[in-house]
């Protein structure tokens, strides 16, 4: 961190403390304040006084990282069915701003072929960790300005569930083209396809070892994982993962090439069972074609299915979703073979999702993108410092992108991002990007309050209200209104005039306070 971002986080540490007396208020005797001013169910909390009775802001809130002006603007044009039909086709989104910011980072899309001879040049060191850094970075990027917000949800739904830690050691030159190869290319298609080519790639076979496993000591690293983590969850037995294992043996990786091959002579045969999967393994050929079979099983056995549809529930729905909708979203899963489109869809348009909204709260990341969103601040003209310091906010929140160190992926619960430290973060890094302290040079407007509510208004309370639209999609409450005009030494009723530190240096505080309610904390 530069000298000049050190500064500008301890304004913001000094400016979030100064608001914390009127953020209290805002919180103080609401559900919120019992869980560190974050609601963690709608039994707690529920969308009465926190959220904008809105179905198509209630979309936009779980199906993208936080409603933006422009995507606010795009959902009232076309409505709801039309938007979703949208973003479940991401191809045929243009996404200027993004593909311009990305391309200042230009090793966060590089093959392991394209790695490896940057190495042999001499443009890269060997081992290097800066193209997993700039995948952390595009990750920053695609999370705040893509206009493809559905399909960046989902790559960081499948990012979490097939984790491979990024930045670590062991994927150097494979990390970035398990992104683009196996995560992106299919996080919209069928799971089938997605665990099979996870299977099938250096970065997962190296992660979890199974490039090192051979019919001589078979690895039950990968085995393990491929069942608890990425399909059935605990229903397996110690029998299930040794032939797991040993029917996986010979899926490697080239030393000299870091390339997938499957290498036949180091695969075990022998008859397998797995839960109800059989298959006789005879001859060291058939080996790969076995584990195929194998993993297509897996994709779709009920048990698989009930787990893909329960985390996706989790992740739009609730904590805790309806098992009603589970189970309906089950058969829409298996009826279509693992097809994820088809399941999202009925998601979204289930009376289930209708009724969730305040079930749902963001987690750090989630938050931190979301802020950018709805104020609406640009990418930095030119370089990529503004992202380095937007992903190690993130890490300071607990939640670099891509960065979990155990193989099951971030949480998405309420329960395990609810803690003060983690509520300071968060309302540091709204007051720091909400004034342009840091980063300092995301393109905001040149009159901030003009640009947020449009003409003065004439009253603290008008303002405040004009914002809460603005920001959380709603006018706040009145008490916290009159907690919020009583920061200034106001009431809602005091008029306000051009020159005045609310409309003037201190609207940044106010922005910050309303992003530090309960209201903006809910997905």
């Amino acid at each position: 961190m530069s000298a000049s971002e050190q500064t500008m986080t301890r304004r913001g540490v000094l400016g979030g403390v100064a608001a914390a007396g009127a953020a209290a208020a805002l919180t103080a005797g609401t559900p919120a304040a019992a869980a560190a001013a974050v609601p963690s169910t709608a039994a707690e909390a529920g969308p009465a006084g926190f959220l904008p009775a809105d179905p198509l802001l209630h979309l936009l809130r779980r199906a993208t990282f936080g409603p933006g002006p422009a995507s606010i603007a795009e959902i009232r044009k076309l409505g709801a069915k039309a938007w979703l039909d949208r973003q479940l086709a991401p191809a045929s989104i243009p996404d200027k701003v993004a593909d311009g910011v990305l391309a200042r980072l230009p090793l966060s899309g590089l093959s392991i072929a394209e790695i490896r001879k940057q190495v042999a040049a001499g443009k890269l060191k060997q081992y290097s960790w800066d193209p997993m850094w700039q995948l952390g970075f595009a990750a920053v990027t695609r999370a705040i300005w893509s206009e493809r917000q559905l399909f960046e949800v989902m790559v960081d739904f499948w990012s979490n569930h097939l984790n491979v830690t990024c930045p670590h050691g062991d994927v150097w030159d494979s990390r970035i083209d398990y992104d683009r190869n196996v995560i992106r290319k299919h996080a919209l298609g069928t799971f089938a396809n997605l665990l099979k080519a996870s299977a099938r790639h250096p970065a997962m076979l190296t992660y979890l070892d199974n490039r090192y496993s051979t019919k001589a000591a078979p690895n039950e690293n990968y085995g393990r994982e491929l069942l608890e983590l990425h399909t059935v969850g605990l229903a397996y037995t110690e029998a299930d993962v040794k032939d797991a294992a040993r029917l996986l043996t010979g899926l490697t990786v080239d030393n000299a090439t870091g390339q997938y091959r499957y290498d036949a002579a180091g695969h075990a045969t022998g008859a397998v069972r797995v839960l109800t999967f059989q298959h006789a393994n005879a001859t060291p050929a058939g080996g790969e074609a076995a584990a195929l079979a194998f993993l297509d099983h897996l994709a779709l056995h009920p048990l698989t299915a009930r787990r893909i549809v329960t985390k996706l529930c989790v992740r739009f729905v609730a904590d805790e979703p309806p098992a009603d909708l589970i189970t309906a979203l089950v058969k829409v899963y298996l009826d279509n073979r693992s097809a994820i489109a088809p399941v999202l869809r009925a998601l979204f348009t289930s009376a289930q999702f209708a009724a969730s909204a305040g079930a749902k709260t963001r987690t750090p990341m989630e938050d931190l993108a979301a802020t950018v969103r709805i104020l609406g601040y640009g990418p930095a003209p030119t370089g990529t410092k503004f992202l380095e310091s937007l992903y190690w906010m993130a890490r300071d929140a607990g939640h670099a992108p891509l960065n979990w160190g155990p193989p099951n992926g971030y949480p998405d619960v309420a329960s395990a991002w609810a803690s003060p430290s983690g509520l300071l973060v968060r309302w540091n890094f709204h007051l720091s990007i909400a004034a342009g302290w840091w980063p300092d040079t995301l393109v905001r407007p040149a009159n901030l309050v003009t640009g947020m509510v449009g003409a003065l208004p004439a009253t603290y309370g008008a303002l405040i209200n004009a914002l809460g639209v603005r920001l959380l999609g709603m006018a706040p409450p009145a008490k916290h209104v009159a907690a919020l005009a009583e920061f200034y030494g106001k009431t809602p009723a005091s008029p306000l005039k051009a020159g005045d530190p609310a409309a003037g240096w201190m609207f940044p505080y106010l922005m910050g306070m309303l992003l530090n309610s309960p209201s903006f904390a809910l997905r």
